[in-house]
């Protein structure tokens, strides 16, 4: 699970940075928030899309507002996102109560940060504008990963199933019975 975390986190940089400030400005293009969705799946994306923003913003020109507020956006979206796909079993359902999250929180904290970060916007203004480009992201993107995802996971490909604590606890459980019967013997 930290491996994969890891990977999370690695991949949400690798599809902000190359983008420079354009990841950052008041039309943000930052295809890493299609990630968002993963929560969805896994639990252990909530931190690694948190992480993998907090070392993306550490680049951002709204210095210590964007690494601490923007990356709080994200981890709040990611944990709202993750109770949905506990919540909801539908998967178009999923997709769309999901990715609302991180739209909105990006929408209503990141123009905050643009503010206390000294570039003079409208905040109005600004919030539309991320309710739309951050909305492109999510669902334009997100939708085809979801599905991609739910493919793999259905045709149960190595590595794409997500493991939960119940999951874990019963590996464990049988590891337990397999080495006292080892013993037995």
């Amino acid at each position: 699970m930290i491996c994969r975390a890891g990977i999370f986190a690695a991949l949400y940089i690798a599809l902000t940075m190359p983008f420079g400030e354009l990841a950052f400005g008041p039309f943000q293009i930052r295809p890493s928030e299609a990630l968002t969705i993963l929560p969805l799946f896994y639990a252990e994306a909530v931190p690694g899309l948190y992480v993998g923003c907090i070392l993306a913003n550490l680049l951002s020109q709204y210095g210590v507002y964007d690494i601490l507020l923007g990356s709080l956006a994200t981890l709040l979206a990611a944990c709202c996102t993750y109770a949905v796909g506990r919540l909801f079993k539908n998967s178009v359902v999923r997709v769309l109560v999901g990715g609302i999250f991180p739209v909105l929180f990006n929408a209503f904290i990141v123009p905050a940060v643009m503010i206390l970060g000294g570039l003079p916007v409208a905040y109005w203004y600004q919030v539309l504008s991320f309710l739309l480009t951050e909305s492109v992201w999510v669902y334009a993107l997100g939708f085809p990963l979801y599905y991609t995802i739910a493919a793999l996971i259905k045709k149960n490909v190595k590595g794409s199933t997500p493991y939960t604590l119940k999951d874990l606890r019963a590996a464990e459980h049988g590891k337990k019975k397999a080495d006292a019967a080892d013993k037995a013997e």
